[in-house]
């Protein structure tokens, strides 16, 4: 077998949108595999938002799986990580997550995720071989909205006039340090808008920013129709409760305003309040994976620590 781990090209996006939904469907026993994620849509994004970070395997010419790296400042995580069932058993993961931790050392992450199947012992032991132990449980969830207060100009980054979004960027980023030192996620809200995947909302409050969560919507993005989706969401630890709440607030009225019924939301177990205050407003559990940690600290899943992201 000539294998060999490559960047991933442009024209092969659609081909590895392919094998990504024909893997994962067929892990899960989905009856129509290459339709399983919907209309949500993973690679083609990911790819636009850092073409350096998105890996190929080949075999004589021919993709056969891939993976990407996404870097948040100190942290990193990577996926979706896929290879074609026919190449299943072959060797094919391991270079390919060789790859994507080595692209994000070299950025010098400090700390490295990942969500995978909980109860798979075969992806357990491949991320292990890495250095990724399996710590608490995330809880990928979901509610219905149907009716929310509306935004003031500023809570929005699509509104806001080009030197306000400069100023909300550097904000989200001391935001974001203070819970974990050097945790930036600047970059997926600047990639929201650009690629117009949806919008980021903002908690103001009379000394600065409170809070924020990037939000992908409808078809064509991480969320697929009538869904919003906050990738990641923070706020400050100060009254972190009530602002957690006033920011999901902001999350369900941009889920009404953009014309979605569903507002899916994730955060790791560990995170207790953030996990019970979801519950009491409503979220159900839609899907559950285990984070994994390298090294084996806490990061940002922390007791105190009031988050929403799921690391897929």
């Amino acid at each position: 077998m000539n294998l060999s781990i490559r960047q991933l090209r442009a024209d092969e996006l659609a081909e590895a949108d392919r094998i990504c939904r024909i893997a994962f469907g067929t892990f899960v026993a989905s009856p129509n595999p290459e339709q399983f994620f919907g209309d949500a849509s993973y690679i083609f994004h990911l790819w636009q938002a850092n073409p350096q970070a998105a890996f190929a395997a080949e075999i004589q010419g021919q993709l056969v799986g891939s993976n990407l790296a996404i870097g948040w400042g100190s942290f990193g995580f990577f996926g979706p990580l896929s290879v074609h069932p026919d190449f299943w058993n072959q060797g094919i993961g391991k270079p390919l997550v060789a790859a994507t931790v080595d692209y994000l050392k070299q950025k010098e992450v400090r700390h490295l995720g990942l969500f995978t199947f909980a109860n798979s012992p075969k992806h357990h032991a491949l991320y292990q071989k890495f250095g990724f132990y399996p710590r608490f449980l995330t809880m990928v969830m979901a509610k219905s909205t149907h009716s929310a207060r509306g935004f003031s100009p500023q809570q929005q980054y699509s509104t806001m006039t080009q030197q306000q979004q400069i100023q909300a960027l550097e904000a989200s980023r001391e935001l974001t340090d203070e819970i974990y030192e050097g945790l930036d996620v600047s970059s997926e809200i600047q990639s929201v808008w650009e690629q117009k995947l949806g919008d980021t909302v903002f908690l103001w409050e009379e000394d600065g920013l409170a809070g924020f969560a990037v939000c992908h919507c409808g078809a064509g993005t991480e969320a697929g129709s009538n869904t919003c989706y906050a990738k990641f969401g923070a706020v400050r630890g100060s009254a972190a409760a009530q602002r957690f709440n006033r920011l999901l607030d902001l999350c369900e009225a941009l889920s009404v305003a953009r014309g979605m019924t569903k507002l899916v939301a994730g955060t790791n177990t560990s995170r207790e309040k953030a996990y019970r205050q979801m519950c009491d407003r409503g979220f159900r559990a839609e899907m559950v994976g285990v984070a994994m940690h390298n090294p084996n600290e806490p990061a940002y899943n922390r007791p105190d620590v009031f988050v929403i992201d799921d690391w897929r």
